[in-house]
């Protein structure tokens, strides 16, 4: 008897706990039944039995006497962000952590000509350590969480160390550009991410205090990932503004980031990766206007899956070749995965990373990493001669910067390109 109570009374809170989810999400206006969590539900069980008793009551009226009522227990504080060390092989905020934080901001500054930049950058990389340990007091407080910040240096620092080194080439101009001045190029990337917003501007400010006037801060721009869509196994990628999953195609395993992100060498850059930064425009209101089949077709994916036209599943490879019964490429001759295609292009994989913004206007913050810099301009060259993507798109900043191998309290940041006294 008590067993068949124990269990009528466990199928009773379990219904419970579903309509109790319903009436939850209903008063937050959604209109499909959902799981949610006693942690994130606002009314409690006791107001909830109170306008849902004939629910309740189903299970606890088969001979079995009604337990004792339970105090309300107080939400669980969410799960605080694992920390991510800053030191190792690579600097952090590039495969790790994973999937990346949902926040960032990129500092791009210059240096003054007299600069010293090993002493700058060693200092930066200290701070750097104590900030995402989260003993340094400019943090004011906030825990670090999973914090990151990479540092990169820009072409003209690369040749003032060796101008046969990778990274020493500028970023080439290419078309649908509107680039003022003052956004293109740069001496000095700061990408700092977190899943706590609160988090960047902070750690920007302490970081700039620390570099003072040796360097003169460019531009810098914010930006958010959307929530990670599962792709395949352990891969994951968020949606971007216009509605599609972005970064699918890219080095994903160790050995994948061995061959296509990672330098390894000559020895001073060993561990380091080149980093391409474009700010760019989105024309939402032309692209809006098109049907989801005008959009798909721009993409070369479906919106909602992001599986590639001609078949499969998003992480299938596209069938560039697949034709319907009329003779037509099932993936468009313009669309954006086939122009884009690695294979096609003949270039390895980058890491992409895209983030949308709304500062100044709605668009997107670009990033991706590679080990030749040929990777993403091959790649972009091919894109400017006919991506449909591109027709809404401007881009309003561009940069390309050597990410610094990794650091450690031994090994200073940078100090295999620039000595401590240069």
């Amino acid at each position: 008897m008590k067993s068949s109570c124990a269990e009528a009374n466990q199928l009773a809170f379990a219904r419970t706990d579903m309509a109790f989810g319903e009436l939850a999400l209903r008063r937050k206006g959604y209109g499909i039944l959902q799981t949610v969590s006693r942690a994130d539900s606002h009314p409690s069980r006791r107001a909830f039995l109170g306008a849902t008793g004939a629910v309740a009551a189903t299970g606890l009226t088969a001979g079995c006497e009604s337990p004792a009522p339970k105090p309300n227990r107080p939400p669980s504080p969410a799960s605080t962000p694992q920390q991510v060390s800053a030191t190792g092989r690579h600097q952090a905020g590039v495969t790790l952590p994973q999937p990346a934080q949902p926040n960032l901001l990129a500092v791009v500054a210059d240096l003054g000509d007299a600069v010293a930049v090993g002493p700058l950058l060693a200092e930066l990389g200290q701070a750097v350590h104590t900030c995402t340990a989260g003993t340094d007091p400019r943090l004011l407080g906030l825990p670090p969480g999973d914090l990151t910040v990479t540092i990169g240096v820009g072409p003209r620092l690369v040749r003032r160390a060796d101008p046969s080194l990778p990274g020493a080439a500028d970023l080439p101009r290419f078309s649908r550009e509107r680039i003022a001045p003052q956004a293109r190029g740069g001496d000095l990337l700061l990408q700092i991410c977190a899943s706590d917003p609160l988090l960047l501007p902070v750690v920007a400010a302490a970081l700039l205090e620390q570099a003072g006037q040796r360097i003169r801060e460019r531009w810098r721009q914010s930006g958010r990932r959307g929530p990670n869509i599962p792709v395949a196994k352990d891969i994951s990628a968020p949606r971007n503004l216009l509605g599609f999953i972005d970064g699918i195609v890219g080095p994903h395993t160790a050995a994948e980031h061995q061959r296509h992100l990672w330098l390894t060498g000559p020895a001073p850059v060993a561990g380091g990766t080149i980093a391409v930064v474009r700010r760019m425009e989105l024309d939402l209101p032309r692209f809006t206007a098109l049907s989801v089949a005008e959009q798909e077709a721009v993409f070369g994916r479906r919106r909602a899956t992001g599986a590639p036209l001609s078949g499969g599943t998003a992480a299938w490879d596209p069938n560039l070749g697949a034709k319907t019964p009329d003779g037509r490429y099932l993936v468009p001759a313009d669309a954006h995965v086939r122009r884009a295609n690695p294979n096609v292009v003949g270039v390895g994989l980058m890491l992409r990373r895209s983030y949308s913004t709304d500062e100044p206007t709605p668009g997107l913050l670009f990033i991706s990493f590679q080990n030749d810099l040929r990777t993403f301009t091959n790649t972009l060259a091919r894109m400017d001669d006919s991506d449909a993507l591109l027709r809404f798109t401007t881009t309003t900043a561009g940069a390309t910067f050597l990410i610094l191998p990794g650091f450690d309290q031994q090994h200073p940041l940078g100090a295999k390109m620039f000595p401590r006294s240069r």
